[in-house]
């Protein structure tokens, strides 16, 4: 398998031109979609098909952001807006006997549509752990601000779509709760110290197994007082790797947000150098698409075999 090291975004309904040219000849390892590429069931089916007969697959990954709650990107066809991964927990300490039926029955028809349009990676579960004084871009997006709460709710979110053949993406590894600041615009720094690192944020990682997991552009000072999580080569190794034991594909989270302070090529290149599998690029801009495909490597040995494993759990 012949793949670059990248996930794209594309800019609306149907592939330009260009974006057909580019996936043609570069062949990234996987596309996401979001609100902007999904105006109807039929249209998002069409585009899926268009880009997974251009690369000749037909589990070619595609990705998506459907968290609910503040995170929709299926809104155009359905609001899910009320269903926040909080609105599940607040319903499982309230109810524990009829929350498995009402999340299972949530989680089926988000995955029905998913598999209708040819979605089989949802980014979820957010992991994160909630705090009062953290920023509020995570919210509502975690399941609590309790670990053992956010560790039930996430395995119980991983096993239900993995039932229905959709790869999870655990994120924001390993943990954004403790951000005060939101990464889209600067850099976060965590000064909690890695005891209570390890005890509290990692917890939720170690304990929820998923096919892939996406990185935090957070500085963790304890471990890296430099490098973000997804440009630190310690955190990557000694903390998701060695103690949280994630052992699938790495994906960096945004390569364009403001937390990362070089070019984006730069910003690219030092993430798979850190020990990032997949990049992730989101924005459709095609003139930064194409400069990124030029720099990024072919996909390693590693990642070839974890896709190869994520095909077969897709038959």
């Amino acid at each position: 398998m012949i793949r670059k090291a990248i996930i794209f975004g594309v800019k609306g309904y149907y592939l330009t031109k260009k974006e057909r040219i580019l996936f043609k000849k570069k062949k990234p390892w996987g596309v996401i979609l979001f609100s902007r590429n999904i105006k109807t069931i039929n249209q998002a089916k069409q585009l899926v098909n268009q880009i997974k007969n251009i690369l000749k697959d037909k589990n070619f990954p595609i990705l998506i952001d459907q968290e609910g709650g503040r995170v929709c990107r299926l809104n155009n066809i359905i609001d899910l807006s009320l269903f926040s991964q909080n609105f599940f927990t607040d319903l499982y300490k309230k109810n524990r006997f009829l929350f498995p039926s009402i999340y299972k029955i949530y989680v089926d028809k988000v995955s029905e549509i998913l598999r209708t349009i040819g979605v089989n990676i949802n980014t979820v579960p957010v992991l994160d752990i909630r705090r009062k004084r953290g920023h509020n871009i995570i919210g509502t997006r975690s399941f609590s601000e309790n670990r053992k709460e956010v560790s039930i709710l996430g395995n119980i979110c991983i096993n239900l779509f993995k039932k229905n053949k959709i790869g999870t993406v655990v994120k924001h590894i390993p943990g954004h709760g403790l951000s005060k600041s939101d990464s889209h615009l600067a850099t976060p720094t965590i000064f909690s110290n890695k005891k209570q690192l390890i005890k509290n944020d990692f917890k939720p990682f170690r304990i929820c197994k998923s096919f892939f997991a996406m990185t935090a552009h957070i500085i963790y000072r304890d471990y890296d007082s430099v490098n973000t999580a997804t440009h630190s080569k310690i955190i990557i190794k000694k903390v998701i790797r060695s103690h949280i034991k994630f052992n699938g594909i790495l994906i960096s989270d945004d390569i364009s947000m403001k937390s990362l302070k070089g070019t984006l090529e730069l910003n690219a290149i030092k993430a798979i150098k850190a020990g990032c599998n997949l990049v992730l690029h989101c924005n459709g801009n095609i003139k930064e698409m194409i400069k990124l495909a030029d720099v990024i490597p072919n996909i390693d040995n590693f990642t070839k075999k974890k896709t190869s494993d994520f095909y077969k759990f897709l038959r």
